[in-house]
């Protein structure tokens, strides 16, 4: 449901006053009396009513934008994202404003209140590696204000969201590295309060159990998305005295950086050790070698996001929460096969 309007008949009405006075109360006109704008102001903050970002019009009004934020504008992911969202906004009249929060769970923070400044009709949301509390988004409860999270979720469920096959795709890239011979599987994941990680970290475990492996604590290791996280990361299993023959990445970033690493150590990709990433970004065919990886439908993601939030934004009653899951793709090359198929020699 789109945002519940307090107009200024609620404010002159509760205080007594009129419209007009209201009016220029809540723009700080120099002809109020200090004493009428503070009961305005203090009426205002009661109602959790807020004047629009440029002082004029009211909080409620609609302005035909889409708040959208992100934890890094720098990944391919994200900017595909963003690209289906703003296609099937912009088809549907709206424009959409972008925050970058930085894998900050602070600047998450001031990116949800600017957004409320800014007076959008709906917020889109991908969370931090650091968000741990929701309580930033009780912001937006009394507004009204339609939320749908994409990818990185809100473990409450009170809002919508789209998120990826993420367990079937991790068991479905964990049995292909079995299958191509490997036996010690490590998965780098990410930070243990993502529903992504959580959703992949399943997904690995029943592959090991279908496959009959053996779990072991060392080969799984959870750490941050940054470059620096991942070196440590892989430098941590190859110092183990049964390194792995195999490594599944948190996602392609973190494949091209574990390669890296490997090479750096004199170990080949993938005889000695292979790898493998998760959402097929734009270098990942063209990296040698070629990386296997799973096909994340980014844009399409965005594109069923815009399609909740402005459903919720349109619609005349309180949005159900629902939960759509977009279906992944596991993308074979050359980064994880160990076993080549044997061709009989022709005399």
């Amino acid at each position: 449901m789109g945002k519940k309007a307090v107009s200024l008949k609620d404010f002159s009405e509760a205080l007594g006053i009129s419209v007009s006075t209201v009016s220029r109360a809540l723009k700080n006109h120099p002809d109020i009396s200090l004493e009428v704008k503070k009961k305005v102001h203090e009426m205002a903050k009661t109602l959790n009513y807020q004047v629009s970002a440029s002082g004029v019009g009211f909080r409620n009004a609609s302005t035909k934008t889409i708040g959208v934020i992100v934890p890094n504008m720098e990944r391919y992911f994200y900017a595909s994202v963003i690209s289906g969202i703003e296609a099937f906004a912009r088809k549907k009249g709206y424009f959409i404003v972008i925050a970058n929060s930085q894998e900050s769970y602070q600047r998450e923070i001031e990116c949800v209140e600017n957004m409320v400044r800014l007076n959008v009709d709906g917020l889109i949301m991908c969370l931090t590696e650091e968000t741990l509390d929701y309580s930033h988004f009780d912001k937006v409860r009394p507004k009204e204000l339609p939320l749908v999270f994409f990818d990185r979720v809100c473990r409450t469920n009170e809002f919508s969201s789209v998120i990826a096959d993420n367990a079937e795709a991790a068991k479905a890239i964990t049995c292909h590295l079995a299958d191509s011979g490997s036996q010690r599987i490590a998965h780098i994941a990410g930070p243990r309060q993502l529903n992504i990680t959580r959703e992949r970290v399943a997904g690995y475990l029943m592959a090991l159990n279908d496959k009959g492996l053996e779990f072991d604590k060392d080969l799984l290791i959870h750490t941050g998305m940054k470059p620096e996280n991942v070196i440590e990361a892989v430098n941590r299993l190859l110092k183990l005295s049964k390194r792995p023959d195999a490594i599944f990445c948190v996602n392609d970033t973190a494949a091209y950086v574990t390669m890296k690493v490997l090479r750096d150590n004199g170990l080949r990709i993938p005889q000695d050790i292979a790898v493998t990433g998760f959402n097929d970004e734009f270098h990942s065919s063209v990296v040698a070698p070629a990386l296997t990886t799973v096909a994340h439908p980014a844009y399409e993601m965005g594109q069923e996001t815009a399609r909740l939030i402005i459903s919720q934004i349109e619609s005349l009653q309180p949005p159900t929460p629902r939960q759509i899951v977009m279906k992944t793709t596991l993308v074979v090359r050359d980064s994880s096969i160990k076993q080549q198929p044997v061709v009989a020699e022709h005399h």
